[in-house]
């Protein structure tokens, strides 16, 4: 079976072979996907010409009806998407339902936001500047879309959410989408734009999708489209020196996985709440989705006092975790998408070797109900660098699996400086019962980090985890996690819209504002 890929209105096989998509546990191919020979100058065109208007007519509550329609096509096929990503990724029911059922809520969460904006089709700041002495004279600024298309090059690791995040943002704001997923995983997206498409929810030409490689695509976006991209720093930065987007204004936002840190007060000894919640998440997070996540703990912050209480408490709870294949019910972590991704992780763990000693994931291996021979499971690893400060692999190389590093801090500042080492990270969390401490923390890693999460005993169970990505929060970071910013509620529409000055009479500023939502973005 051949994938189709979604363009200028129809569906089309892309020539040649094509690409395997396979089954990480059993190793069978499942389809192939290709873009060979498709015309995807002619794509961004039909997405501009035809899919932006039809977008722009409505307004954002009627484009927010869209989203809930979109929303309403997805749960009714669900069960057929649980199987989907159990094959081609490799995903338990709890991490597909991440996936899934996190795209679901964050389309409905943005299809609200859309009916609260209401029959409107701009934005505006709010409030007027007066620009001289005649009060009659002022100015107001107000945003419309931007007239172009917005290329949406996706990870492997969520094809559902991934996808579904950046397109709720960005048909409500009024821009037609084309997502490209990551051909490894696209089985899944494959077919809930199938099941959209076939729904007839959303206007021809709003949403295309291309699931073979990306080609030639980028060299047909011009300064009116829109490019973002989610995967590693390393092919953020190659497509940042693609000659399009080093030769015209192309806006490009990027969210990279980067070095995630998690650390534990001062105050969280052995018997605290927060030492026990902190214990709970780390182990969460190096297990779900096999590690595969963007905001993944990578490095775990630890008083040098607590260091062996926190190594033999992670030790004992990672035993409890079968790895193996997800159609095994007692099964909690499945594999890596791909032996090739695999074989990178295998390799990333021995560099982080150099420098730290293993304490889980060291010896024999054996997945449940499953063939190594064929599989893609990597075993869950946890290392301890004890010197942090003198090390660099801890800080630099970034394991996408089952990979986390303990090490020792003596001081908040050292743990915040260590925390930095990242070179700028999607997100921080921090365990302590301290007021001060999480202040100071608050305060300490805001300039490295995207998102910080604070918890203590009084908001343990109520969190939403160090990993999970909330629709109303921004998401993105500094430095190697890209520097780029999706997400936040109404946040996340500046990138789609144009903001504008406009000079003139006050009463006819204020006739032009009635016709606009107020946001403050």
């Amino acid at each position: 079976m051949k994938l189709g890929n979604y363009i200028s209105g129809a569906w089309v096989d892309g020539g040649g072979s094509g690409v395997p998509l396979v089954d990480p546990v059993l190793g069978d191919e499942l389809a192939r996907a290709s873009s060979e020979g498709l015309d995807l100058e002619g794509a961004l065109d039909h997405a501009r010409n035809v899919g932006g208007p039809a977008l722009r007519k409505l307004t954002y509550a009627e484009r927010g009806a869209l989203l809930k329609s979109v929303a309403d096509t997805l749960s009714e096929n669900r069960d057929a998407y649980y199987a989907a990503a159990l094959a081609n990724s490799g995903n338990t029911k709890a991490d597909a339902a991440v996936d899934i059922e996190g795209a679901i809520f964050t389309l409905g969460y943005y299809a609200g936001l859309g009916a609260k904006l209401g029959d409107v089709r701009a934005l505006h700041g709010g409030g007027f500047d007066r620009l001289a002495k005649d009060k009659a004279f002022q100015a107001v600024h107000i945003a419309v879309p931007i007239e172009g298309v917005a290329v949406h090059i996706n990870a492997f690791n969520f094809p559902s959410w991934g996808m579904w995040e950046k397109a709720a943002v960005t048909l409500l704001s009024g821009v037609p989408v084309l997502v490209k997923p990551a051909t490894a995983t696209a089985l899944l997206a494959h077919d809930m734009v199938r099941h959209v498409i076939a729904a007839g929810v959303l206007p021809e030409g709003a949403l295309s999708l291309v699931c073979g490689g990306a080609r030639d695509l980028l060299a047909h976006v011009t300064s009116r489209d829109v490019v973002t991209f989610t995967g590693s720093a390393d092919t953020a930065n190659q497509l940042r020196n693609t000659p399009a987007l080093l030769n015209q204004p192309v806006r490009f936002n990027v969210e990279a996985d980067s070095l995630n840190s998690s650390i534990l007060g001062p105050d969280a000894g052995p018997d605290s709440a927060e030492f026990q919640l902190f214990v709970k998440e780390v182990g969460r997070e190096m297990t779900g989705k096999a590690g595969q996540k963007c905001t993944a703990i990578r490095r775990a912050l630890v008083p040098a006092q607590f260091l062996d209480d926190v190594a033999g408490a992670l030790q004992a709870r990672l035993a409890k975790v079968l790895v193996g294949n997800p159609r095994n019910a007692d099964v909690r972590m499945g594999p890596v998408v791909n032996r090739t991704q695999q074989a990178a992780v295998l390799q990333g763990i021995e560099a982080l070797k150099k420098e730290a000693a293993v304490v889980v994931g060291e010896g024999p291996f054996e997945p449940a109900d499953a063939d190594p021979a064929v599989a893609a499971f990597v075993p869950i690893t946890l290392l301890r660098c004890d010197s942090p400060d003198s090390a660099s692999a801890v800080h630099e190389v970034e394991v996408f699996g089952p990979v986390c590093t303990l090490m020792p801090y003596e001081s908040p500042a050292q743990a915040f400086a260590l925390a930095g080492r990242g070179g700028g990270s999607l997100v921080a969390s921090v365990f302590t019962g301290d007021d001060a401490f999480a202040a100071d923390a608050a305060m300490g890693l805001a300039a490295t980090h995207g998102r910080v999460l604070i918890v203590d005993e009084t908001v343990g169970e109520a969190s939403t985890g160090h990993g999970n990505v909330m629709p109303m929060l921004v998401h993105g970071g500094p430095g190697r996690a890209g520097g780029g910013e999706e997400l936040g509620g109404l946040r996340g529409l500046r990138l789609y819209h144009q903001r504008v000055a406009v000079q003139g009479r006050l009463d006819r500023l204020e006739a032009l504002t009635s016709a606009a939502a107020e946001v403050s973005f």
